[in-house]
């Protein structure tokens, strides 16, 4: 059985999201291995990170040049940047002992935001402890709940 430890959420605005990190926004960078899957995947979604996932889209596009950084540009135009809320706070510092801290940042944003849903993640760890707060996974181009199979 799984137990649902997502906490109380605050009255939801009506529009589902889905909390990208920045292994799934870097797709949308030219040449990305999964940019075909995941721009067909994406659509018209809404799209929710945090100035982490902006910070890592960034630091990927930089060294990749000027097109790269022209499309995180964009990419940080299109989402919706969540700040880190003393909630999402609280989920991180949770998490902290199992996860990295910026994969625990990446947790406790898409939980503590009340219109997210689902989680958009290549980052293994991040999906199963998504799960685990009772968010869905999703990965374009990559099977179904990969992130149960052995590393």
């Amino acid at each position: 059985m799984r137990v649902n430890l997502r906490p109380p959420a605050a009255p939801r605005s009506g529009t589902p999201a889905v909390y990208a990190d920045g292994s799934a926004l870097v797709q949308f960078l030219p040449g990305a291995p999964f940019g075909e899957d995941w721009r067909r995947w994406f659509g018209e979604r809404r799209l929710v990170t945090n100035q982490v996932g902006i910070t890592e889209l960034h630091g990927i596009a930089w060294p990749l040049g000027p097109a790269a950084r022209d499309a995180a540009d964009d990419v940080e135009a299109r989402v919706e940047v969540a700040r880190l809320s003393d909630r999402a706070l609280q989920v991180a510092s949770h998490v902290s002992s199992a996860l990295s801290s910026f994969v625990a940042l990446h947790v406790g944003t898409a939980v503590a935001h009340q219109d997210v849903e689902t989680v958009a993640t290549y980052q293994r760890e991040l999906a199963q402890v998504a799960r685990l707060y009772g968010l869905a996974v999703v990965t374009p181009g990559w099977p179904e709940r990969w992130w149960e199979f052995p590393a």
